[in-house]
Formats: C-alpha cells, structure tokens, sequence
C-alpha cells in the first residue's frame, strides 16, 4: 500500500468512527474551497455519514451558484447548529479543505476545528500539517483534484452536483487548466467529471463572462489606481475599505483584481492590495508571481501562505505602512536574486 493510500484508509477509520462531520474551507471561500466543501458533505452524505459544511454564505462569490449551497450552514449559526442538530452536543470529526492553517480558518470554526480530531485535504505547499490525517499534495492542481481522487479510491458514485462542484475547484485553481500545476491526473479527473454532464460552457460564463455592476465599478477604481516599477517587473494595484464601501461591495466582488497588475506586459510580480470594509487596521495581500520567483517567499514574511506561484498574506498596518513593507521585501528578494 503506497503511502497516500494508508492516508486514505486513516482517513476513513476516522470518519468511519464518527458520528456528526463538519466540513470547513478557509476565509471567503473561493470556487475551489467552495467546490470541494460541497462535493465532499453531498459524497460522505451518500455513503452514509452526517456531515455538513459551514461558511459565510455572504463571502461565496459567482461559485456561489453551485447547487449544495443551501445545505452549508451560515457562520453565525454554526454554534447553535452544533448544539441543536439531532440531539447531539457537538461535532465528532472536523474536516478542513484547501485550508492550510489553523490562521485559515474562519473565528467561528477554529475552536471547534482544535478540539476535535481531524482530517486536512489540502493542496498548498505551505500547509501546516495540523491535521491527525493531512492528504497534501502541493502538486495538486487543486483540492478538488484530491477529493475527486479520494472519491474513486473510496468507489463512491458521483453525480451531477458533485461532478459541477469539483469541475469549478479545478477550473478555478488551475486557471481553466492552464497554469503549471495541470497534469496529466488532473485532466484524466476532469474527463471523469465531465461523464456526469458537467455544463461546461454555463459554468464558464457564470464565473468568468459576467461581472456584476459591483465588480466593474471595483476593477474601474483598481485600474486607476495601477502602479509599475521595476521596468515593469512589479506592479501592483489598491483597494481602500472606502473604495469597498462606495460600491458596497465585498471580497467576493473583486476574486479577479490581481489580474490587472498580472496582465502587464514584462510583470513578474503581481500584488493587489486591499483592505475589506471592517474595524481592523489590517491589510491583505494577493501575491502572484511569473518565472523563478516564489509567492511564498514573500507571503511568508507576513505570516501567509499559499503557492509557489499564488499565495496571500495579512499584513497588521495600515495601507501606507503595508505597502512600505511589501514593496522592501520585494525590492530585498529581487536584490538576493
């Protein structure tokens, strides 16, 4: 038995032994924390297990079309769900995907994530390993790529809501199967998915050929705010709390932001940062990177994470002194080079 393999079979004593399953991603989900939320909870529910998935129904963005999203359970009732849902006192079995930190979490899962047992599907390279069982591969395309591969070795039947969740994790991670993390595996899972009438071409123009007024008017701001230095080897485009607040708008208004510095033609480095309408005095990050530079590297250095090639970060300042700091640690690493 491969190594990856006695992963699955420890998985599966875990949940084998429980009784009520939540399932969580991380932070303002994306189409692949989403997706892989959904097509698990529906895969362990027709195999025959109590589970549910919790997020912020608010934060979910156009992957929020997915059918499976009226069973996941809103953040702010997650406690009373715990107390309430058949007579049980808690949750026995915690299972996080795409999510590779406790810091990942949402405030409302982490204290229920540390106190149980736990089972990490991820993909990211800088996971931390907080899982009793971590199935990690940073080769992955995706974390629905995984679940997808977790499903086949369990012979689970998939269907057509499970195949569509699991179709936008993959697309959406892999950049419609264009970035460098598609391999062979991964096309082999989505000529699979693709057998359960996955709607293709509708999925595709939900995520990626609508905007709503929200997001034009978020990425016509972005735009106006582009900045280019090195040569055009860095740039990198803002997104005030006010800027959120003059179109009420969210996170989920604007997943698509850091393509504007990443179209740039020469750039290698990509950075959009942002601010989400709140009290705190926190900035966020996206970091995007081309040839040998490394999105880690830098995200790191403000206690992020993510991939070699995308990953984000929380810097505690404001945007001033956020950007101060972002722009030295990059100017340091391009010097090191």
């Amino acid at each position: 038995m491969t190594e990856q393999h006695e992963q699955y079979s420890a998985a599966n004593k875990l949940i084998a032994a429980s009784k009520r399953i939540l399932i969580s991603g991380h932070l303002s989900p994306d189409g692949d924390s989403l997706g892989s939320m959904i097509a698990l909870a529906k895969l362990l529910k027709a195999a025959g297990f109590d589970a549910v998935a919790t997020a912020d129904l608010n934060a979910l963005g156009k992957p929020g079309f997915l059918s499976g999203v009226e069973d996941i359970i809103p953040l702010r009732k997650l406690k009373a769900a715990a107390r309430k849902r058949r007579g049980s006192n808690t949750f026995d079995l915690f299972i996080a995907v795409d999510c590779g930190a406790y810091e990942r979490m949402p405030n409302e899962v982490r204290p229920i994530a540390e106190k149980l047992p736990k089972i990490c599907f991820d993909h990211h390279v800088t996971n931390t390993q907080f899982g009793d069982v971590s199935i990690v591969d940073s080769s992955a395309s995706s974390t629905g790529e995984i679940i997808w591969r977790f499903a086949k070795w369990n012979e689970w039947k998939l269907d057509n809501a499970i195949a569509e969740a699991l179709w936008v994790a993959m697309i959406t991670d892999s950049g419609r199967f264009a970035y460098d993390s598609t391999t062979p595996s991964t096309l082999r899972a989505a000529g699979d998915l693709l057998k359960y009438k996955v709607r293709t071409a509708l999925i595709n123009d939900i995520i990626y050929g609508n905007f709503s007024k929200k997001a034009i008017e978020l990425k016509r701001i972005a735009w106006r705010s582009l900045h280019i230095w090195k040569n055009s080897k860095v740039a990198e485009v803002t997104l005030t709390r006010d800027d959120f607040r003059s179109v009420r708008g969210t996170k989920a208004d604007a997943e698509d932001i850091i393509e504007i510095p990443r179209s740039v033609a020469k750039n290698e480095i990509a950075l959009f940062f942002y601010q989400i309408p709140d009290r705190t005095k926190e900035t966020r990050c996206s970091i995007r990177t081309r040839g040998d530079w490394d999105a880690t590297v830098l995200a790191g250095k403000f206690g992020g994470g993510g991939h070699v090639k995308a990953a984000g970060c929380t810097i505690k300042s404001n945007m001033s002194v956020a950007k101060r700091q972002m722009r030295a640690a990059v100017r340091d690493m391009l010097k090191k080079a």
